[in-house]
């Protein structure tokens, strides 16, 4: 399996979602502030500001995810640890924005989420495949493929 394509790909998609999220941010914070809007008294300024920061805050945590895609394609190993924690998260974020999707924006909306939501896990698989790929320490057993019975019973057939 092309594990590199798929990673490179997923952090090229994850790199336009994060500049299109931030640029819907700044649109968003830009129309409340020209149109003076308040919700239950809140100052339109602090919800332009509140909307921007939200923006930069998720473009930020995007492009972090494609980073570590990024380094995953470049060195051919899967991320492990709090970076495979990270992929995670994003694949469950993208689950339930798909979700809110379908009813909120429509089914285009919900396609593109379940679109980098397959790219992400497609990548998160991808590098499991072999036992080499997976990190390993002491204590630990390292995967090599098909696993041996050891112990245990044996199936009799009647």
């Amino acid at each position: 399996m092309a594990r590199r394509p798929v990673a490179l790909v997923a952090a090229i998609v994850l790199v336009l979602e994060a500049l299109g999220m931030a640029l819907l941010n700044w649109f968003l914070g830009l129309v409340v502030d020209r149109q003076d809007m308040s919700l239950a008294g809140l100052a339109p300024h602090a919800m332009t500001v509140s909307t921007w920061i939200a923006g930069g805050v998720v473009g930020l945590y995007l492009l972090l995810n494609a980073a570590v895609l990024l380094r995953a394609a470049v060195r051919d190993r899967g991320p492990a640890g709090f970076w495979r924690i990270l992929l995670i998260s994003a694949a469950v974020v993208h689950g339930l924005l798909g979700a809110f999707a379908i009813g909120l924006v429509g089914w285009f909306a919900f396609l593109c989420m379940m679109v980098v939501l397959g790219l992400i896990v497609l990548s998160l698989v991808a590098y499991d495949e072999r036992g080499a790929d997976r990190p390993w320490w002491p204590g630990r057993p390292r995967w090599t493929g098909r696993q041996k019975q050891t112990g245990g019973a044996t199936p009799t057939s009647p």
